[in-house]
């Protein structure tokens, strides 16, 4: 006769299980499965009785949970299901600069105002990304000149290239703060067509970690890489290292004439391994110098989603090598891609540590920006070190303030220190400058006056000069020479215009992308100043737009106002 197995034990063991599930708090996690305990040796047999009544006692218990979590979950038949309970996303990895606004400063105190320029146009891209996804962009993610120099102006131009950019300025009322101006200061660079560029001798060093395979790092960088093949000389070289557990030459120098070769190679690039940034950069740098051309422009172009953690990783030592590099007139630029791990502070210093510029790759659309339709303005410097340096008349500014450029700011005496490294100027690139300034009648409302005189100050004697607001002085030196040259602009107090209205639209939109940098940035100036505001200012100054990316950004300041009517799910 077969022995019968009894039926009560596995039904006390299931209750067991459902009685312990349903105790749960929400959120709370179960072990995991490494960390599940030894199972206990077996033991001895419980007699029936024993195990009917233990089964009991569960089932009862479980009715009583049951009946107590009904009525608080407000759940019964017939309604919609409650919503399951969805974890928290890990904190992104995300990495940057973390830089106060400019303040305001008095002209009595400080006169000059010094800061170094900057084409990059990460920051942008950046917030986009974060805004299509639903998500206010990280405050420190924000650089309001970013935003500003992200677009195309159609401003001034020089007549040649022996003077590489032209200086224009317009002054203008503060739309969020009544009683100020703006003084809008913009250079525009010497344009060079395209048979008339030096060829390039480009090095692209890739990051190809297993982290970049999803389709928004490696595969959109290929598509990018792709369409800057597309646009090559025949007499241009390129090169393509790459690096995860360790580093390797893709592809030796090759003739821009190749292309099918060099599309070839890009297309075969597949992700795995860690991240030997540093030893990459090494790798690199070997060969753009193997193949140095002083008549060519010579670059390494890095592209990655995050951190080197294999070879050189102290930022410091990364600097260092850049810097030394950059002297031997190889320059770097860095495309970003990815969420979760972009280490843009890392990105910022070797950028500007290598007479480069910094991208971020959010879409194939901005893959084409930056890497077809931009290529001149990205490849080709015109003017290195670009300084710039302004001098406001206290008598006709109290006060000034710098909208953005919080990392980019120099001291006074290093606009005439010709070692002091600052930003290039790319072809046909386009910089912008914002300062809100309080006009001196209005100087009451900031301070009180001084009731005794400093003792060994003198009056500056503006004889002649009282109509001046400001003086504007722009220093740089033409790629390959290493003495700076000067250009001068005054700006006179009755060039103002009398509304806002007035002014062009390329100088309107850039303050309405100034106000919305500063706006995303929580900063005071601003914040009275609606999101509503901005996007009407914008949409008023798009003009002409023929890429779009100017209505583009009014459905990104619409975005921002939408989420912060309905909230956003980034953590601020």
């Amino acid at each position: 006769m077969k022995k019968k197995i009894g039926f009560a034990p596995v039904v006390a063991v299931g209750m067991l299980a459902l009685a312990a599930c349903s105790t749960l708090q929400q959120g709370q996690e179960p072990y995991p499965v490494s960390a599940a305990p030894m199972p206990a040796p077996p033991a001895a047999p419980v007699p029936m009785a024993e195990q009917r009544a233990a089964a009991s006692a569960i089932m009862g218990r479980t009715r009583e949970l049951a009946a107590k979590s009904a009525p608080m979950m407000n759940y019964s038949a017939g309604m919609p299901a409650p919503m399951p309970h969805i974890a928290r996303l890990p904190e992104s990895a995300d990495k940057f600069p973390d830089k106060d606004g400019n303040k305001s400063v008095l002209v009595s105190e400080q006169p000059v105002s010094t800061f170094s320029v900057d084409v990059d146009t990460a920051s942008y891209s950046f917030v986009r990304r974060m805004l299509s996804d639903g998500r206010m962009p990280p405050l420190q993610a924000v650089r309001v000149e970013e935003m500003v120099n992200y677009f195309p102006y159609n401003y001034a131009t020089p007549a040649n290239a022996s003077q590489p950019f032209a200086v224009t300025t317009e002054v203008m009322p503060s739309p969020w703060q009544q009683g100020n101006q703006l003084v809008h200061v913009a250079l525009k660079g010497y344009d060079i067509k395209t048979a008339a560029r030096p060829r390039a001798n480009v090095v692209l060093l890739v990051d190809i970690s297993g982290s970049m395979g999803p389709r928004d790092r490696l595969p959109l960088l290929q598509q990018g890489f792709r369409l800057f093949a597309e646009q090559l000389r025949d007499d241009d070289m390129v090169s393509i290292v790459t690096y995860a557990n360790g580093t390797a030459v893709a592809l030796e120098p090759t003739s821009g004439k190749d292309k099918q070769k060099i599309i070839d190679v890009i297309g075969n690039l597949h992700a795995s391994g860690g991240t030997a940034g540093g030893d990459g950069l090494q790798r690199a740098y070997a060969q753009a110098e193997r193949n140095f051309d002083p008549k060519a422009v010579n670059r390494v172009i890095l592209a990655t989603d995050g951190d080197f953690n294999i070879g050189i990783t102290d930022p410091k030592q990364l600097e260092k090598f850049i810097v030394d590099k950059r002297k031997s007139g190889v320059y770097l630029s860095v495309f970003g891609v990815g969420l979760g791990n972009l280490n843009d502070a890392l990105i910022q210093r070797l950028t500007q540590s290598g007479n480069g510029n910094a991208a971020y790759i959010d879409t194939l659309l901005e893959a084409r920006k930056a890497l077809a339709q931009e290529l001149g303005s990205t490849m080709f410097p015109i003017a290195n070190d670009v300084k710039v340096q302004v001098e406001f008349n206290p008598a006709q500014v109290a006060a000034y303030r710098l909208v953005g450029y919080e990392t980019r700011m120099l001291n006074r005496q290093d606009f005439k220190d010709d070692k002091v490294d600052a930003g290039d100027m790319g072809a046909g690139h386009t910089v912008t400058a914002i300062y809100e300034i309080t006009p001196a009648a209005n100087a009451g409302k900031l301070v009180d006056p001084l009731r005794y005189e400093q003792p060994g100050k003198k009056k500056s004697d503006a004889s002649g000069k009282n109509d001046e607001l400001c003086f504007v002085k722009v220093r740089y030196k033409l790629p390959g020479q290493s003495a700076s040259k000067q250009v001068d602009h005054v700006v006179h107090a009755e060039s103002a215009r009398n509304s806002l209205d007035a002014a062009p639209d390329d100088q309107r939109f850039a303050v309405a992308v100034a106000a919305f940098g500063q706006r995303l940035r929580g900063e005071q100036p601003v914040a009275d100043f609606s999101y509503g505001d901005i996007a009407k200012l914008a949409e008023g100054a798009r003009g002409a737009d023929r890429d779009g990316y100017r209505a583009e950004f009014v459905k990104m300041v619409r975005m921002a106002e939408s989420l912060g009517t309905v909230g956003a799910t980034a953590q601020r």
